[in-house]
């Protein structure tokens, strides 16, 4: 037989309360944004900022509602896939170094200085050379960054 719990009336308006206060909170939450988003299209319709820069809301609607019409739904699955295989790389490779640096002791002593270096490098300046950021591969193209030393297109 379940017990039943008893309340108090204190309690009760005090719960009471603090639910009307959780649905104030999410209601002014979503003015907010609603708020943010409405000045930003008339901004944008007025011309006051640059809707080719920040773009504007109903502009990022309709591209969604023809998602298919113009590939990006293909882009963005490649690129959450591309996301996804990096970091799962990176944290496999990055856990597999932290133990042999752990396990050698050796081996953290000669890396040290090196990581030192790599860790005070802008993180920019690690990226590969086939991120051409939007240009043609046939076109020249600059590299900065020690991404240029495993190039195997390098001509």
């Amino acid at each position: 037989m379940k017990e039943e719990i008893k309340i108090s009336q204190e309690r009760k308006k005090y719960l009471q309360k603090k639910k009307r206060e959780k649905i104030l909170i999410k209601v002014v939450q979503f003015s907010i944004i609603v708020g943010i988003i409405v000045l930003w299209e008339i901004l944008a319709r007025k011309g006051i900022i640059d809707s080719f820069i920040m773009s504007q809301p109903s502009r990022m609607v309709k591209t969604l509602f023809n998602l298919s019409s113009n590939n990006l739904l293909e882009h963005i699955k490649v690129t959450c896939l591309e996301t996804l295989i990096g970091f799962l790389l990176g944290t496999f490779l990055g856990a597999v170094i932290a133990i042999l640096l752990w396990w050698s002791r050796f081996l953290s002593k000669v890396a040290e200085p090196f990581l030192v270096i790599l860790n005070s490098l802008p993180k920019v300046a690690l990226r590969s050379c086939d991120y051409y950021l939007g240009r043609s591969r046939n076109a020249s193209y600059y590299c900065y960054g020690i991404g240029h030393f495993f190039n195997s297109n390098n001509s």
